[in-house]
């Protein structure tokens, strides 16, 4: 059944003019960029009527430039602020840096280093004024690198986690939590790094596999010993128990009883814990309850003593002969020792196992028992899964639901506290009689004798978890938290889905008296290489994204990361693949310069249905669906789904096809001619508009001239009117699939792209195609049939016949010795396949992927020969 409504009437006032023949970028994108800030575009205004939408950057580290990952994230975000914008929504992306504690503090105490100092010879205030000396002239490259990439940032409302605003909200909700009971201090084990001198979030921790030993220790003598294996020897000095489970009962005669730690005069008890695996090892393991997490749980229920033996340099301090030596100095010479003992029973090297390191300076993290500041998140995590759960917010995509609950409900509570001078200091002061006093940021510290403040930093974590409304003002009650508060939607990468989005969301709902920080969590994954090899610089495949934006413009770039953005799925990028996307926008410029000299327009109303062609009704149809498409798919952040229908749309329907068989009608001249300016006008005027939010400058320069407005970036999005004329797309697909077997057909003969040949052509069984004929005979480059015209073959194709004259098109002889080849070398490779899948002998031994494959090759003969023998057929 045929849909018809009356096309859209709508348009712009038309100023068209000429173009470059050749689109550069360099050339547009910093200028447009620099007209949009200075025009107030993507500045958001808290008092205006219009409905509010939301979206935080995820603050970039101050020490940070753009890297492949951020411009992926930042393009996305872009996109759906973008057409907001363009949709009448009071549009807010909010920009701003994170002040990146340790590795902040790590940039500034190498360049101390460069001139012979270290951060003590200044001290904490004047290393302090180093750092913000060294954000003020260094700091922030980023902000550069985003104006690059084209970022609609309201730049007018950067925050910084240090700026004054940020840190007043750092010092409440700490004041807050604190009175609530919700942060204490205490002793437990962290992720040490003895190179930073500072406990580490898991976030900063870096797993990968390391070449170690394993050795195995009887601890104990004859029948009453154990074997435990370790990759730590050194931390054997610090055992205070050793485990089995307590249903093993290999073990049970010795579970209570006491046992000698070698090398030491000290005996250790067994003890029965349910944490220990008997199927792993010997099902005994040592128990050090002051370096592992592990062992400080089980020490915790045993009673146990916790004994450091390392200090914070990773040095051994317990007395006896290891006794200043360095952990890995120390564990060779345990092994030593226990070898000299024969307390050895096996080695293992190398042994390869996951271990630690510290992302900021690659060190090996170390567990340590250490007093540090921590956040009882049992409160705010429950209160984290209940906004999840009852529809407050959504994760997209829903799957990854399942891994926010597994997080959030097995949440341990968080060591905030970090031994940094760079950061958010600890607002709590000490007493000379033991008093501990938090002060909030209207408060007065105490003072007097005695009385000094907590050394320690916040984790950087804190501060960001503050981010969706500390940098609208709160804890002031403000115009801009007032409107912008909660955020429509969190765009980030599911690796920090446990870290930075659960803090967001703990902080949030505390905060905000149970509203949460975001309506939608959108999930992405991260940028790998065309192999899809995560991006490293030890591996050589890491790409510094303005090199490319450099060689393909920014257009190109955003692009592709777009056409490879699958909801929470890992994006694969190569060069080859923005090479592409930049021969994208060049197809984009170059037809619309060839509209713009046709006198194409977007002036006016559509001229009314009766006077449109097939093709013109045709295109509008496809239009509305594609506007349709392209809705959806932004509302379920399917921006791979929309870019791909986009670069279809426009390439393969618009481009290929609309504008080649508007040629023969602007040549023909009247009232068509007229109608299709006008149609071709309206299709590049609403598919700009589409299309700019992902590739926004090449969409700018060519609307702007199009339909002479403003700015793409406040024009209106387009909406879908309704119009569908399915005969239309119907008789025009079949238009298509005419031309394009008959082209594949002159392909197949051997005649070249612009070789003109006299046809016939049929309609009988098509009669809507008749009124196609000049565009058809034009596409397919086919002359009138005229005297002696002699057909040579005879195509019917969807209901259509053409009847083409090759006489003297093509030499026949050499074009049948040819086929003739090419039949006799597809016959002999489908023998010898057939003949390998015949033999038994070979299918029983061939693995499963190499007898698919001969299954495959088999199946391209059979193929080729069939095709091979209807062109020889049709050979005259």
């Amino acid at each position: 059944m045929t849909e018809k409504t009356q096309p859209p009437a709508t348009g712009h006032l038309s100023a068209p003019a000429d173009l470059p023949t050749q689109y550069t970028p360099a050339e547009v994108e910093g200028k447009l960029y620099e007209r949009w800030v200075a025009a107030g575009y993507f500045a958001a205004d808290a008092s205006s009527e219009k409905p509010p939408y939301t979206i935080v950057i995820p603050p970039p580290n101050v020490t940070g430039s753009l890297h492949l990952g951020h411009a992926f994230e930042h393009t996305l975000i872009d996109a759906l602020t973008r057409r907001k914008r363009m949709q009448g929504f009071e549009t807010l992306w909010q920009p701003g840096m994170d002040h990146a504690g340790i590795a902040t503090q790590n940039v500034v105490e190498r360049e101390l280093a460069k001139e012979g100092k270290s951060r003590h010879d200044l001290g904490r205030e004047a290393f302090v004024e180093r750092v913000w000396q060294w954000k003020a002239e260094s700091g922030g490259q980023i902000s550069g690198q985003m104006r690059r990439l084209g970022d609609g940032v309201d730049w007018s409302r950067e925050r910084f986690t240090m700026d004054e605003g940020c840190s007043r909200a750092v010092q409440t909700i700490f004041k807050r939590l604190f009175d609530d009971g919700l942060i204490y201090r205490a002793e437990r084990i962290i992720n040490w790094c003895p190179r930073c001198l500072t406990a580490i979030s898991d976030i900063e921790v870096e797993y990968q596999e390391d070449d170690g030993e394993l050795v195995s220790i009887r601890y104990g003598e004859g029948e009453d010993s154990l074997v435990v294996a370790t990759t730590r020897a050194e931390t054997m000095l610090g055992d205070t128990a050793v485990a089995v489970h307590p249903e093993d009962e290999r073990y049970a005669h010795l579970v209570g009883r006491e046992i000698r730690l070698p090398l030491t005069d000290r005996s250790i008890p067994v003890v029965a814990d349910p944490h220990v695996d008997p199927e792993f090892g010997t099902g005994a393991v040592k128990v050090t309850p002051a370096h592992d997490p592990n062992d400080f749980e089980i020490g915790r229920r045993h009673g146990l003593p916790q004994l450091t033996v390392m200090d914070e340099h990773a040095v051994i301090t317990a007395h006896g002969p290891f006794q200043g030596l360095d952990r890995l100095e120390a564990r060779s010479a345990v092994v030593g020792a226990l070898r000299a003992e024969g307390r050895i029973v096996e080695e293992k090297r190398p042994y390869r196992h996951s271990v630690g390191h510290c992302s900021r300076c690659k060190t090996t993290i170390e567990p340590r028992l250490s007093m540090q500041w921590w956040v009882k998140v049992g409160p705010l995590a429950k209160a984290a899964g209940d906004a999840v759960r009852d529809g407050r917010v959504a994760i997209h995509p829903k799957e990854m639901s399942s891994r926010y609950f597994e997080w959030v409900d097995n949440l341990h509570d968080w060591c905030i506290s970090r031994q940094l001078w760079w950061g958010h200091r600890i607002p709590v002061w000490y007493g000379p009689g033991g008093e501990t006093v938090c002060v909030g940021p209207d408060e007065a510290p105490p003072s007097g004798e005695g009385w000094h403040q907590e050394t320690d930093v916040l984790d950087t974590w804190f501060s960001s978890g503050l981010w969706p409304f500390s940098t609208l003002g709160w804890p002031e009650k403000t115009e801009s938290l007032a409107r912008f508060y909660p955020n429509s939607v969190l765009v980030t990468g599911y690796d920090i889905l446990f870290f930075w989005v659960a803090r967001m969301m703990m902080f949030g709902l505390y905060a905000m008296d149970g509203v949460p920080p975001f309506h939608t969590i959108a999930l992405h994954g991260m940028v790998r290489d065309q192999f899809g090899k995560k991006m490293s610089k030890s591996f050589g495949n890491a790409v510094n994204p303005l090199d490319w934006m450099d060689a393909y413009g920014s257009d190109a770039v955003r692009f592709t990361l777009a056409r490879g953005a699958n909801p929470g799925v890992d994006v694969p990028i190569g060069e080859d693949w923005v090479q592409a996307s930049r021969n994208f926008a060049n197809k984009i410029w170059n037809a619309t310069r060839f509209a713009l000299l046709n006198g194409a327009t977007a002036a006016g109303p559509l001229p009314p249905a009766e006077e449109l062609s097939a093709t013109d009704r045709w295109i509008l149809s496809r239009l509305n669906s594609v506007v349709a498409e392209t809705d959806a798919y932004y509302e379920d952040y399917q921006f791979a789904k929309l870019s791909d229908a986009l670069f279809h749309f426009a390439w393969d329907e618009v481009f290929d096809w609309y504008v080649e068989l508007t040629k023969t009608t602007f040549s023909a001249g009247g009232r068509p001619a007229e109608v299709s300016r006008r149609v071709l006008g309206e299709v590049l005027d609403v598919t700009l508009r589409l299309l700019h939010p992902v590739i926004p400058f090449v969409t700018e320069e060519l609307w702007t001239t199009l339909t002479g407005g403003e700015s793409v970036v406040v024009a209106d999005w387009p909406a879908d009117s309704g119009f569908r004329d399915r005969e239309a797309e119907s008789e025009l697909e079949t238009v298509r699939r005419l031309v394009t077997e008959v082209r594949r057909f002159r392909a197949d003969q051997g005649l070249q792209p612009g070789q003109r040949v006299p046809a016939a052509l049929g309609f009988e069984g098509a009669p809507a195609l008749a009124g196609h004929e000049v565009a058809i005979r034009s596409l397919l480059r086919l002359q009138p049939a005229g005297e002696g015209f002699a057909a040579t073959a005879t195509l019917p194709v969807a209901g259509a016949t053409v009847a083409l004259d090759l006489s003297g098109a093509i030499d026949v002889e050499a074009e049948r010795k040819r086929l003739t080849k090419d039949l006799a070398a597809a016959e002999k490779e489908l023998a010898g396949t057939r003949a390998k899948l015949a033999n038994e002998a070979f299918l029983s031994k061939a693995p499963d992927h190499v007898v698919e494959k001969i299954r495959t090759r088999r199946d391209a003969a059979e193929a080729d020969i069939a095709r091979i023998g209807a062109q020889l057929e049709r050979l005259p």
